[in-house]
């Protein structure tokens, strides 16, 4: 469970797609990122853009800031990406790139390590356990919808109620007043 914790904190939403960047990937799988990066290269024909895209110096910014957010909120949580070292070869010279689901599932036929098919199956359950808690929570705010438009239902039902109810009130009080007032003419 710890693993799936640990792959889920390195899961960041880029232009629409839930994805992982190559550095958290090569961490995972305990290899270089430079040899992770150079194993893509020399396949890449098996990476279109909607498995594998390069993040933009101005989405790199962003999710860096994200990432310092979070550690600030959480200090048990920790990122190569923000926690730079200090020497040669330790800063970010190149904008990383980000795999998407089916990318990361590609993956698999690149890297054939054990420590790499395992990470992979623990990735991808990851990957189903994310859609599955989004769609439970679609589905609760299908729900919840549904409860206001009863809730505003029963509003314009208890309101119709109360009015009907201080009517009954109103001709109750008129009748009392016409039972209760004197009486002129005759009387037997």
């Amino acid at each position: 469970m710890q693993i799936i914790q640990s792959i889920q904190n390195r899961i960041y939403e880029i232009r629409g797609e839930r994805v992982m960047l190559d550095r958290d990937l090569a961490a995972l799988y305990e290899v270089e990122t430079k040899a992770f990066n150079q194993a893509i290269k020399r396949n890449i024909n098996r990476f279109p853009k909607d498995f594998m895209f390069q993040l933009t110096k101005e989405e790199w910014e962003d999710l860096k800031f994200r990432i310092e957010t979070l550690e600030k909120q959480n200090n048990s949580l920790r990122s190569q990406i923000v926690t730079l070292k200090t020497g040669r070869g330790h800063h970010t010279k190149y904008l990383p790139y980000a795999f998407t689901e089916q990318g990361v599932a590609m993956l698999s036929g690149i890297l054939n390590s054990d420590r790499a098919i395992k990470m992979n199956i623990s990735i991808m359950r990851t990957f189903v356990e994310i859609r599955r808690v989004l769609l439970q929570q679609s589905d609760i705010k299908k729900q919840l919808r549904l409860i206001k438009e009863h809730l505003s239902e029963h509003d314009v039902q208890l309101s119709q109620i109360y009015d009907s109810i201080e009517n009954l009130l109103d001709d109750k009080v008129a009748e009392r007043k016409w039972n209760e007032r004197e009486r002129i003419g005759f009387r037997k």
